[in-house]
């Protein structure tokens, strides 16, 4: 039985925090601290090897590349620079332990049509302002007991979260199942947005100082703020050579390669960008010096009508690969990338050396992501299909302007975020720490850094 009771102080005034406190009752309730040293609750029992759980949501492919890309610096640098050669490593979709199952990636995609605007103003100005949110139980109690569970089964010394519903689950439920662990938030865009457990949470890895300008604000401490990058796969950063990978796609070795990225896992959120570049296929053959790679993800009917259109057009500077697993060696082997502006995606052309138009109207954490971009000079943005053939032909006759978005763009370039992340963790690892207990956390935070 859970007793709950609204505080009618303020448990912190320094900070203006208000919350809704719990006093728990019956066997679900977490064990007191006196009932076994900390150390018990904190580290592996006998016989168990250390885990690690790194936890996404199935909302887009970023925060899941993002996961993905962290296990595998974990496995990289195993039995090095602190990582126990015998730490396993779980990634998880947090959705999979929700009490009503849904398509994240769908749900994400309704947002890509005429509620784009209302997801921006949702995105931007919830609990952005004074008003913050610092966690609490709410969620881990009322959507995602399962991991409650799944935390009292496996006892991670880590979590990782890439989503703000995995993060806020995973601190809600070591205060459910009094098993400490330290929660590392990883945000996978150029923004951070509210509903971040900001109190809950040991460890920002945030992409660089402006995010953490953002958070300081807020009121999180300098120690738990880590400008780390947002964590790719390994290979961004490898010295490729350029004509040999381009002869592995069959592509041209003495054109201007521009690479199309036109899909991803779902086709939704893409149907706008689609429908620009369709508008500019009639002029694409005047670019003599260029050569254009579309990519159409893992939409084959969308390959298919490509290719067929391709070929009734008779345009020979243009090429269609079907779904890439070695993204990183083609990105090396190009020149240009048109795109939309993922946190993920944009990462790794920054990480590849690949100079970026980024197409249409942006929205929420995309928009952040581009409006970041663009005032460091690090990538073009344009709007309509008039707009990106005018820059196309500029940068067809001048391609020396494509350096100056290389040379912008060092102050983003982290490509080995992923490696960075796994050393901070694991230095968080088995350390405890006293946790305020609360369903919902609200508190009162300084002006914002930065206009929303």
């Amino acid at each position: 039985m859970t007793v709950m009771h609204y505080n009618d102080s303020l448990r912190n005034n320094d900070e203006g925090e208000l919350s809704m406190d719990q006093t728990q009752m019956g066997n679900d309730a977490p064990l007191p601290t006196q009932s076994a040293p900390q150390s018990e609750q904190l580290m592996p029992s006998p016989g168990q090897k250390p885990l690690v759980t790194i936890v996404h949501a199935s909302v887009g492919s970023g925060h899941k590349a993002a996961a993905n890309a962290i296990a595998q610096a974990f496995e990289l640098i195993r039995g090095t620079k602190g990582i126990p050669q015998d730490v396993e490593i779980e990634v998880l979709d947090i959705l999979d332990f929700g009490r009503i199952k849904f398509d994240g990636n769908k749900t994400a995609a309704s947002f890509t049509g005429a509620t784009r605007p209302i997801y921006d103003l949702t995105w931007r100005y919830t609990l952005t302002g004074h008003l913050l949110w610092g966690g609490g139980t709410a969620w881990s109690r009322i959507m995602f007991p399962a991991f409650n569970e799944y935390v009292r089964t496996r006892r991670p010394i880590a979590v990782v979260a890439t989503h703000i519903t995995a993060a806020n689950v995973a601190v809600g439920a070591r205060v459910i199942t009094g098993i400490d662990y330290p929660v590392i938030c990883v945000p996978t865009d150029y923004e951070v947005e509210g509903w971040w457990p900001h109190k809950d949470t040991d460890l920002f890895c945030v992409a660089n100082e402006f995010m953490a300008e953002t958070l300081r604000p807020r009121k999180v401490p300098e120690a738990k703020i880590r400008i780390t990058g947002i964590p790719i796969r390994a290979g961004f950063d490898t010295d490729y050579n350029r004509e040999e990978e381009l002869e592995k796609f069959n592509l041209p070795t003495d054109k201007t390669i521009v690479l199309v990225m036109a899909g991803a896992s779902l086709p939704q959120p893409y149907v706008r960008f689609r429908a620009a570049m369709d508008q500019t296929l009639p002029f694409l053959r005047s670019f003599e010096d260029m050569h254009f790679v579309f990519l159409p993800g893992k939409d084959t009917e969308y390959a298919t009508r490509l290719k067929t259109l391709f070929e009734a057009m008779k345009l020979e500077n243009v090429t269609v690969l079907d779904y890439v697993d070695d993204m990183a060696a083609l990105m090396h082997g190009c020149d240009l990338a048109i795109l939309k502006s993922g946190g993920l995606t944009v990462t790794e052309c920054l990480c590849a050396h690949l100079p970026m138009i980024l197409l249409g109207k942006s929205y929420g954490q995309e928009k952040a992501n581009t409006t970041m971009l663009t005032d460091l000079g690090a990538s073009m943005h344009v709007t309509t299909a008039r707009e990106l053939i005018v820059t196309l032909r500029h940068l067809h006759d001048h391609p020396e302007s494509l350096k100056a978005l290389l040379i912008n763009g060092e102050v983003l370039r982290r490509p080995h975020a992923a490696e960075d992340i796994a050393i901070a963790t694991m230095e968080l690892a088995g350390k405890p720490q006293k946790r305020k207990r609360a369903f919902c956390r609200f508190y009162w935070g300084g002006k914002p850094a930065h206009i929303r």
